[in-house]
């Protein structure tokens, strides 16, 4: 009986192991550490808690892949991708109900971050809560990044005046000298790091009390397919009850 040997292995290389599932995404631009230039200029790789994240989704979900952390935008327009699907994923949003009606928020959250308030080092302003920031009326303007989720969550809060001009740490941090405004707010793990980075130790300095607290999310494109959005979500659940997700979180915690 006739017998070929070479057409069934031949048929087997023809067949790809899996199909990859490529996620648009792009590393986001002034967000240390959730993207963290590693080697100097714009084409430098691109580190961080959030490239960590999605390198370790990889790990668990092969047929991820995450593509476009090497690229940096800024953070406006990576949230207009993800909303218009030009981008399918990004990783470290501030859930809000604006941004709920963009695109859908992956549970559990990734990483949990805290809000402080940096004044000039000659200020001795006390502050407890936002009613202290309240009270000082037109003398307690807040400074925060253009486009991050914390200034739809301070419209919220209310009855705070908010100047979000700026679209940098080191921009707010010099129009808090300059006194253009009484308080920067920006999170931590990351201020104490744009403070070094703009050299201005010992010219600001942070007030010990958490003045806001929210946890950071995987957020998608509300055109991605449903079973990529569950190998997402089945991956960072894992990463959560692993450990890993806090191990990564106290690696970046000093930056």
């Amino acid at each position: 009986m006739y017998r070929s040997v070479g057409i069934v292995p031949a048929l087997l290389l023809a067949l790809p192991a899996f199909a990859l599932t490529e996620i648009r995404t792009a590393a986001q631009i002034a967000t240390e550490p959730k993207f963290v230039a590693l080697e100097p200029g714009r084409n430098g790789a691109i580190g961080g808690l959030c490239v960590d994240i999605m390198r370790a989704i990889e790990r668990i979900q092969p047929d991820l892949k995450f593509v476009g952390d090497q690229t940096w935008e800024p953070l406006v327009r990576v949230e207009t991708g993800v909303a218009n699907g030009t981008l399918d994923a990004t990783c470290g949003f501030l859930r809000n109900s604006l941004r709920e009606t963009k695109f859908n928020y992956i549970e559990p959250p990734l990483f949990p971050v805290h809000y402080y308030l940096v004044v000039r080092s000659d200020d001795d302003v006390h502050i407890n809560s936002w009613d202290d920031v309240r009270k000082l009326g037109n003398q307690g303007i807040v400074l925060v990044i253009n486009g991050f989720g914390m200034v739809k969550r301070m419209h919220d809060i209310g009855g705070l005046i908010i100047d979000a001009g700026a679209t940098d740490s080191r921009t707010n941090l010099e129009k808090l000298l300059a006194r253009r405004g009484r308080f920067y707010i920006h999170r931590s793990p990351g201020i104490e790091a744009e403070i070094k980075k703009a050299g201005l130790q010992g010219k600001v300095r942070l007030l010990p009390t958490i003045i806001h607290t929210e946890t950071f999310h995987m957020v998608v494109s509300k055109t991605m397919r449903a079973q990529t959005v569950k190998k997402l979500q089945a991956a960072i659940r894992q990463l959560e009850s692993t450990g890993e997700l806090k191990r990564l979180l106290d690696k970046w915690d000093d930056y």
